[in-house]
């Protein structure tokens, strides 16, 4: 079975920084695509960011310039450097893998749990 684990979140002031961490745990010979995705009260969940196994990057464009996403794939880790925060960056952010293979079998949309970022204006 594939988990991934994320850390990293909490309470920081609007201008302030934090880095997610989010790690793939069980016997994987192969994640694919990678990213973070974000659900502010009342709103539905959205891209943030996300990373091809090549390095590739898309961003929202509500983040771009401010948050970096980068993965080790050694470490099986992906993870988000969130710089200049907002307010409105506030959400539960969530780890995800679009398609990972552990043990000769290929499992699909594989979300963390979440971690919580608030940010205080």
């Amino acid at each position: 079975q594939v988990q991934l684990v994320e850390s990293g979140g909490g309470l920081v002031q609007a201008g302030g920084s934090l880095r997610l961490s989010c790690a793939a745990s069980g016997s994987i010979q192969i994640i694919n695509v990678m990213g973070w995705y974000r659900q502010a009260p009342g709103n539905q969940r959205e891209l943030v960011a996300v990373i091809t196994g090549g390095g590739s990057t898309n961003y929202a464009d509500s983040v771009k310039g401010r948050f970096t996403i980068s993965r080790d794939n050694a470490k099986k880790t992906v993870y988000l450097q969130l710089n200049s925060l907002k307010p409105e960056d506030t959400a539960v952010y969530y780890c995800h893998v679009d398609r990972v293979v552990s043990l000769g079998r290929m499992y699909f949309e594989v979300w963390g749990q979440g971690t919580l970022v608030t940010v205080s204006s």
